[in-house]
């Protein structure tokens, strides 16, 4: 495959700095809910978040700060080094501890389970992938595989062991492929995915009217097909042709910006991060 034009720097570098060329900056975060959706595909993810007692974490209570979170953490996996990625875990799983099927649940679920979390983080490498492909065009072989190493690190900064995450690319693609037929989104959470995540529920009405339909539109055009069938979405080849049009329009401009607009907001939420943690706040 014939290599993007890079949205940084194709050197090789060391750690956090090595890391920014995989970066996209906001534009990234368009493909952020159809990334919940994909999350949330799996029931036991799923019913978590919808039977969730952790009100502080939820999203449809709290949408600004379930959203820091959550860049936060991405920032923390990606460009943190261990010694914040350690800390950050211990944060999370403060939270957690209390995500976990009740008795009689219809559903097994427990948010330290190792396998969950690789879906989720294998869900984060899929949107990662698909950001930068609608952005910049097909990756090659050695940046797809630099990436793809790297993006373990969305697992392994919980409780993903380092030997989870499937050995390369192919064995991925088998991975993705098996656990995607498993999907199962029973009414409850296909409400909760369009009412909260797609219609934007949690925010005032002027932001919904606003957001709304671009929101629907992006969620819709990043998520593969039988994900859309599952919530019923509406799509087809015209709505395919102007989201890729748009996609790369936004990736040419990102690719002639400065590199300060691709660590936006990453950047922004790691060095807050870094400031919360030598105050002594909490870090979620």
């Amino acid at each position: 495959m014939s290599r993007p034009v890079s949205p940084a720097s194709s050197t090789d570098l060391p750690e956090e700095a090595g890391r920014r060329k995989y970066l996209a900056g906001p534009a990234a975060l368009l493909g952020g809910p159809a990334n919940v959706v994909m999350q949330l595909s799996q029931a036991p993810v799923g019913r978590g978040v919808v039977e969730s007692t952790v009100d502080s974490g939820r999203f449809d209570l709290h949408p600004r700060k379930r959203g820091r979170t959550t860049l936060t953490y991405l920032a923390v996996a990606m460009l943190g080094t261990d010694e914040e990625r350690a800390a950050y875990r211990e944060a999370t799983n403060t939270s957690h501890r209390h995500v976990r099927s009740r008795p009689g649940s219809a559903v097994k679920y427990n948010a330290f389970d190792p396998e969950l979390q690789l879906w989720v983080a294998a869900c984060i490498y899929r949107g990662v992938v698909d950001s930068l492909q609608y952005l910049y065009g097909p990756l090659d072989d050695d940046y797809a595989d630099e990436l793809y190493l790297e993006s373990s690190r969305f697992g392994t900064t919980l409780q993903v062991r380092p030997e989870m995450w499937p050995a390369d690319r192919a064995a991925f693609a088998e991975y993705w492929e098996s656990r995607s037929a498993q999907i199962s989104i029973d009414d409850e959470v296909k409400r909760y995915l369009l009412d909260q995540v797609v219609g934007l529920g949690p925010y005032g009405r002027a932001e919904r009217v606003l957001f709304g339909p671009v929101n629907r539109f992006f969620t819709t055009g990043f998520l593969p097909q039988r994900y859309r069938d599952e919530l019923g979405l509406a799509w087809g080849p015209w709505r395919q042709r102007v989201f890729v049009v748009i996609m790369r329009a936004i990736g040419a401009v990102m690719r002639l910006g400065p590199e300060r607009w691709r660590l936006y907001p990453l950047d922004k939420h790691l060095a807050d991060m870094r400031r919360r943690r030598a105050l002594g706040k909490p870090l979620v």
